[in-house]
């Protein structure tokens, strides 16, 4: 029983766990019965071995003799469906005494048909979204097959001049009589409906987690609809087509080629033949975006389509072993006789669901492998890398030669009295000890986000969903201890070496460029060319920041935004990145100049502007989100980001100019910062602080089985949110330098931000799950136009 329980909890839909079986409770109402059995067993023991002879006698019985009787026990009845959205609905009723907890079995029974008719319900609402969906995918195959066919129509008339394959175009006309043109009223009232049916489906998806609406189509003419683009005719039909525009590269496309498009036009205007009709040119590449974009669809569109056959498969064992277990408990035989209604239900008995799941293949082996089946199922069904033994021995070992080196460091350290106040190696502690505080703050955040990982694993949140991480570059919380020990143990190896020379007296000049090749090094790993040290998961990090750095410009998802909130925990890291790549670009490590940065104005405002870059860049997430669904919300979030602006702007004047005022000014603002984001964290990220809640203060649904844990975990947010009083305090280690000091208070605000970071994609995970979002929905490229449109 317990096997079974923890086999099908590990293999639901986590997004769809609420509309499984109830199977808990399933066991719960039959422990009741079960309970209740033994305790009259025990005062009725000739009874009980009665009925046991009685039992065997039946099993011998002949199965004619043995299915009589079996109709006698209960009979389910069927209510038929009241219209097409509903499913047919069953109640049981008890022909005779089934054990002598009545009451029991009664409450049993009504549980397995309410668990029956909610499992057929979701069955029929989510097959028709992935039908629905199939029909629209089904039309854009075939508009593509269309124009595709008319490029190599082209190529076979040798309409192709010079140009090469990447620039080729075919013409199609573009409807230009008056009665197919609608007035600029009409046009908008068009696109607002079109966008209100994006917002519905295709601009939800767009976002993270992304949505699983399905697409809705007019039944009367069943056409489909753009917000952009112009129509045009290819092969008779009027067709627009709309590429998202999510990235600058594409707007900038979008925008010369209407400019481009329009100039065209202008200048072939009295050129048309008398039917009125215009030409219009699409270019290769738009076609290329289009087949990625249904080929991402039919990927989705599969996938969704395999976790409605698991679905199936998972619910008829939750059945059958809670039949089974039923029987076991009542000795009574009543599994042949409901699993027959269970087995006839539509869930069970439709094979709508493994037709349309065909259907995918055939079109994805025909049109986008080349007849290669297996290349196709790289594609539908990716294959996840096995966890390899190797990786944890190497975790070990790693995570003991970094030990033994940063002991052997830390024993260097204190024997040349490196970290004291009165040290006399300040060149050390303003140049090398950047390097090693930047290093130490970055893997230990990516240490944490490893145990993020783990954690988000065991308590069955989909983060690889929510994140839009494919098999190619998703890193399982074993490869990220692996980055983390094996890269500290050469960090600490470099350093040691570095600190040992220093200690011996050679030439600092020679010595000091240790540090700067070490940071070269390291970032040329990350952007090496080549397929090793996890080169997917690198590129998809570089995309990351790229979107970050210019968030305007792109449309924002989740991984965007988190990722944005990391770096908001890492000023300091970012601060000593820009300082140490000034003191070895400009070449001050030569002459051992460590103050020349901070002397030469440009470099110092420089260095100021990278302690507000990322609540910039946040804030502007925010904007973004906010142009592209215009909820009030980002708008309130912006606010937390200008928040923390001011009050970070207030400390580096403090810092410059250490006056009562200023002191007053930092606490102001930094007050109100703090209260903005506790209550943003709290609240809005984290979803707590419910006062309806079935647990008071927190969350209906929960996570952690531990309702103290999320109590511990608030307090303990707001401790660390505190940590900004050290500016007011200037509270130090004795005999400790101040830079020891602020390491340590950086390194407070990474772990905050580890822990954030379980509760923030708890509560992403729950509501995805609240609206059963497990697949995401890929826009659609063409929208087919009628003349009325």
């Amino acid at each position: 029983m317990v096997q079974f329980t923890k086999q099908f909890e590990g293999q639901l839909v986590p997004e769809w766990k609420d509309a499984f079986v109830d199977y808990s409770q399933l066991k719960k109402d039959l422990k009741k019965i079960h309970f209740l059995t033994n305790g009259v067993e025990k005062e009725h023991t000739e009874t009980s071995l009665f009925k046991t002879i009685k039992s065997s006698l039946r099993k011998l019985s002949l199965v004619g003799n043995k299915e009589k009787e079996h109709s006698h026990a209960i009979k389910v009845h069927r209510k038929l469906a009241s219209s097409v959205s509903n499913s047919d609905l069953y109640e049981t009723e008890l022909l005779e005494t089934i054990t002598d907890d009545t009451n029991g079995a009664k409450e049993f029974f009504i549980c397995l048909d309410m668990q029956l008719n909610k499992v057929n319900q979701f069955y029929k609402t989510k097959e028709k979204e992935f039908l629905e969906r199939g029909e629209c995918l089904k039309k854009q195959m075939e508009i593509l097959i269309e124009v595709k066919d008319a490029f190599t129509q082209k190529q076979a008339n040798g309409e192709s001049t010079g140009e090469s394959k990447e620039h080729d175009s075919i013409l199609c006309t573009i409807s230009c009589e008056e009665d197919s043109i609608k007035s600029r009223t009409e046009e908008i009232e068009l696109q607002e409906r079109c966008l209100e049916d994006l917002d519905n489906n295709g601009e939800e998806a767009l976002e993270s987690p992304r949505s699983e609406e399905p697409i809705k189509t007019n039944n009367e003419d069943s056409k489909l609809r753009t917000v952009s683009g112009r129509v045009f005719s290819c092969q008779g039909r009027n067709l627009k087509i709309q590429i998202p525009l999510t990235n600058p590269s594409r707007k900038f496309s979008a925008i010369s080629y209407f400019i481009r498009e329009d100039l065209i036009n202008q200048s072939t205007s009295k050129k048309r033949g008398p039917d009125g009709v215009n030409k219009l040119r699409i270019s290769k590449k738009t076609l290329n975006h289009a087949e990625k974009m249904i080929k991402g669809a039919l990927t989705e569109l599969y996938k969704g389509l395999n976790y409605l056959k698991t679905y199936r498969n998972l619910n008829m064992l939750a059945f059958m072993n809670i039949l089974k277990k039923f029987d076991k408990v009542t000795g009574k035989q009543i599994l042949p006789i409901y699993l027959k209604v269970v087995e006839s239900s539509y869930y069970n008995s439709s094979d709508k669901v493994i037709n349309l799941s065909d259907e995918v293949e055939e079109w994805f082996i025909k049109h986008f492998a080349g007849e290669n089946r297996r290349k196709a199922m790289k594609y539908l069904k990716p294959h996840h890398r096995k966890e390899s033994h190797s990786v944890t021995f190497f975790i070990g070992l790693f995570t003991g030669c970094f030990v033994a080196l940063l002991a052997g460091y830390i024993i260097v350290a204190h024997l040349t009295g490196m970290y004291t106040k009165e040290s006399e190696n300040t060149v050390y502690m303003e140049t090398a000890y950047p390097v090693l505080s930047m290093f130490g703050l970055l893997f230990l955040h990516l240490f944490l986000y490893g145990c993020n990982i783990l954690m988000w694993r065991k308590a069955r949140i989909n983060y690889k969903f929510i994140f839009e991480l494919g098999s190619k570059n998703e890193l399982k919380f074993r490869d990220v201890f692996l980055i983390c020990t094996a890269s500290m143990s050469v960090i600490a190896g470099v350093m040691f070496v570095h600190l040992l020379l220093l200690a011996k007296g050679y030439s600092s000049r020679q010595v000091q460029v240790i540090p700067g090749l070490l940071l070269l090094v390291f970032f040329l790993i990350l952007i090496c060319p080549l397929n090793i040290f996890y080169k997917s998961s690198r590129y998809r990090l570089i995309s990351v920041i790229r979107n970050i750095v210019f968030s305007p410009l792109y449309k924002v998802v989740m991984l965007d935004f988190f990722m944005a909130d990391q770096l908001c925990s890492q000023v300091p890291m970012l601060r000593n990145l820009e300082y140490i790549a000034c003191y070895y670009i400009t070449g001050s490590y030569t002459t051992q100049d460590y103050g020349y940065c901070m002397r030469v104005k440009y470099y110092r405002d420089l260095a100021y502007a990278v302690s507000f870059l990322p609540y910039y860049w946040r804030a502007m997430q925010c904007a973004r989100r906010w142009f592209d669904e215009g909820e009030t919300s980002h708008l309130v979030n912006l606010g937390k980001y200008v928040s923390a602006m001011l009050a970070a702007g207030t400390k580096v004047a403090y810092e410059k100019e250490r006056s009562i005022g200023w002191l007053c000014l930092v606490v102001a603002m930094s007050s109100i910062a703090t209260v903005y984001q506790l209550y943003w964290d709290f609240v809005k990220d984290w979803g707590l602080l419910q006062h309806n809640s079935s647990n008071p203060w927190l969350r209906n649904q929960l996570m952690l089985p531990q309702k103290s844990i999320y109590y511990f975990s608030m307090v303990l947010n707001l401790v660390l949110r505190l940590a900004w009083l050290q500016t007011v305090l200037h509270s130090n280690f004795e005999h400790v330098d101040y830079r020891v000091t602020g390491l340590f208070l950086a390194a407070l605000e990474v772990i905050r931000r580890g822990h954030w970071n379980f509760y923030r994609l708890e509560n992403e995970h729950l509501n995805n799950a609240g609206k059963f979002r497990a697949v995401k929905t890929v826009p659609l490229p063409f929208r087919e136009v009628d003349e009325e449109d």
